[in-house]
This record gives structure tokens, C-alpha cells and sequence, in this order.
């Protein structure tokens, strides 16, 4: 039986208490699709981020960033004043409100679990964050949308590609938890 051990920022998510149920998690997310489909649009996210890189770089270069078809094409009149845009910056303003408002804001840069397993150096967990974050945005593009896009907006209208993608995210993420903890070490 686990111990209810109260949050403290040494504690990993394991030993936390959470503050909504998983249900009561997915029953907002589906509320949030039902609105964001009524009212604009299904929701998805990676997009957005190759929307700011065209902005970015129209802003600077702005020739270069015309010769590009496909930034032309995703960031539609070189703006970030878009729903998309908006619902993005939401979901980082969210989770910090939310962090704030449950005294769960840390500035920690090694999570727990990763110190237990992999150590304490900061610089080696965010080279790997880094190129964690980058392999998940550029399957995301290459696939066609990433985890709101697919698994929650596509599977929503039954899309193929989307169980497809589900399927191949949760098995890759099984390989992925077994080949970094095979040994069954701590934090495991």
C-alpha cells in the first residue's frame, strides 16, 4: 500500500497526489474538444510551432521564408494572431496558473526520477529534453499531427491514421520505457 505523501518538491509524481482523477482529467479534455469543434475547429498543436519558426524567420529573412512552400502554406499570412496560436499559449498558461494555484510551481531542471536513474547533471537532462522534444515535433510534422491532433481530434472523428498513430505511440513508448529502464532500476 503506497503512503499519501504530501507534494514536496523532492518527491517524485509516483509519490504525489494528483489533483484531478484521470477521469475527471479525460472529461475536460472532451468538453474542450466539443467546444473548440462547435466553436472553430478539432485541436491540434505541433502545427503551431512550425507556424512561429515561419513568423520568426519572415520577420528576419523574408524572402527566404517566401520561398518556402510549406511555411508559406502553414503560417497563413504570416501572423501568430490565430485561434491555433492562442490555444497553444493557453495550454502553457494554463499549466502554470495551475502549478501556481496548487503550490506545485518548481524551478527544478532534473526531475527526481531522471536524478535516481540517470543523475544529477542538468546539462545532460536538457540535451536530452532538447532532443526528446525535437524527435517528438518532427514525427509530429512527418505524421501528420501529434498526440492532440490525432489522439484526441482525429480518434474523436474516427480516423484511421489516428488509431494507427495511437498504436505506434504507445508501442514506441513501451520499447522506449524498457530499453531505458531494463534493469528494473530505481525509479522504475
Amino acid at each position: 500500500m503506497k503512503k499519501n505523501i504530501p507534494n514536496r518538491p523532492e518527491a517524485s509524481h509516483e509519490e504525489s497526489n494528483p489533483v484531478l482523477s484521470w477521469w475527471a482529467g479525460g472529461i475536460g479534455i472532451g468538453l474542450v474538444l466539443i467546444v473548440a469543434v462547435g466553436l472553430v475547429q478539432p485541436i491540434g498543436v505541433s502545427t503551431q510551432y512550425v507556424v512561429l519558426d515561419g513568423v520568426l524567420l519572415h520577420a528576419v529573412l523574408p524572402d527566404v521564408a517566401s520561398r518556402s512552400s510549406y511555411l508559406a502554406k502553414t503560417a497563413q499570412g504570416w501572423t501568430l494572431a490565430t485561434y491555433e496560436f492562442f490555444f497553444v499559449l493557453g495550454i502553457s498558461l494554463g499549466a502554470l496558473v495551475a502549478a501556481m494555484a496548487t503550490a506545485r510551481f518548481t524551478t527544478r531542471v532534473v526531475p527526481v526520477e531522471w536524478r535516481r536513474r540517470f543523475g544529477s547533471n542538468p546539462g545532460n537532462r536538457l540535451v536530452w529534453s532538447f532532443l526528446g522534444g525535437f524527435l517528438l515535433l518532427f514525427g509530429a510534422r512527418f505524421g501528420g499531427g501529434c498526440t492532440s491532433g490525432h489522439m484526441i481530434s482525429g480518434i474523436s472523428q474516427l480516423a484511421i491514421s489516428s488509431f494507427v498513430f495511437s498504436a505506434a505511440l504507445f508501442i514506441s513508448g513501451i520499447i522506449t520505457a524498457r530499453v531505458l529502464y531494463r534493469d528494473g532500476g530505481p525509479g522504475c
